[in-house]
């Protein structure tokens, strides 16, 4: 199976082609994914070098000429480095850009803390407007980036990741997905999450929702599953720990409710290992999801 990130780039190429809005642009990273595209369309597939504060304000004067530009690179090169440029040049002038990022929370741990961007969702939630898609297979990529570049002007950012789920699900971009139904509480798999988490919790009387899309976060498919299940909501996030627990608390302001917020913790883990090695530390593996799911709905 391919990656999300191997997806990426010939996707967009087809979106290229179909498109005359849509322009791509890079900051060295991924420019071999688009070498027949950029000979096709030399003015709509940009490279400005690595120079990420000039490809977000490229991308929005793109963008204010009428064009719809596809952004990427890392995510911590991407939503980061340049967040003045993101906050201003797209959101205060109110412009619209999909970015598109690669290497999530520690997606090449070799590379070190410049290249893992836990922060990125959280960073983004500061601000307004943005719809925040996390998708976990590479199927479900090609749907959401396709969502992404058709959705107007807006402001989008696809988090793309290594980390996949065994199969596709069919999304819709915007709902919550019911996988599974119980009494005993709600939890809520994010993109990659979700096979962790269903394999946790076999056999427990809970409900599994799956999140593509966190922002907006839809309170109504979360309200509609606590009416048949206790409200106490486990959140497992591939990012940092407990983001989402404010459109939780938001979606059930009106009823006695819990939330446990699972994730990336805050702690810089330096001896860098491998992906699973991350996974493990931060509680997201399977074995450790359970006891804390367990422990948390009274499931154990």
């Amino acid at each position: 199976m391919d990656t999300m990130r191997e997806r990426f780039a010939p996707v967009v190429s087809r979106l290229l082609d179909e498109d005359p809005r849509v322009a791509v642009v890079l900051a060295e990273i991924g420019t071999d994914g688009f070498r027949e595209a950029a000979r096709r369309h030399p003015g709509r597939v940009i490279n400005v070098g690595i120079r990420e504060q000039l490809l977000v304000g490229a991308a929005a004067g793109l963008a204010l000429t009428g064009l719809r530009p596809v952004v990427h690179t890392f995510a911590g090169f991407l939503v980061e480095r340049p967040f003045e440029q993101v906050k201003l040049d797209l959101g205060h002038q109110g412009t619209g850009a999909v970015l598109v990022s690669a290497a999530a929370s520690f997606d090449w741990p070799a590379g070190g803390y410049t290249h893992m961007a836990p922060g990125d969702v959280a960073l983004l939630d500061t601000l307004d407007g943005w719809t925040v898609q996390v998708p976990g297979h590479p199927d479900e990529a090609e749907t959401l980036l396709r969502h992404a570049v058709a959705a107007g002007d807006d402001k989008v950012y696809v988090r793309l990741s290594v980390q996949s789920n065994r199969h596709g699900r069919m999304i819709d971009g915007e709902h919550l997905v019911t996988l599974r139904e119980g009494r005993s509480g709600v939890v809520v798999a994010v993109g990659p999450m979700l096979d962790a988490v269903l394999a946790a919790t076999e056999g427990l009387d809970v409900t599994v929702l799956y999140a593509t899309t966190v922002r907006p976060f839809d309170a109504a498919g979360l309200r509609r599953a606590t009416a048949t299940a206790r409200t106490d909501v486990v959140l497992v996030e591939p990012y940092l720990a407990g983001i989402s627990t404010g459109a939780v608390a938001e979606a059930l302001s009106d009823m006695p409710h819990r939330v446990l917020g699972l994730g990336v913790g805050r702690r810089e883990l330096r001896r860098y290992g491998t992906i699973e090695d991350h996974v493990a530390a931060h509680g997201l593996d399977a074995t450790s999801l359970r006891r804390r799911i367990g422990e948390f709905t009274g499931c154990a």
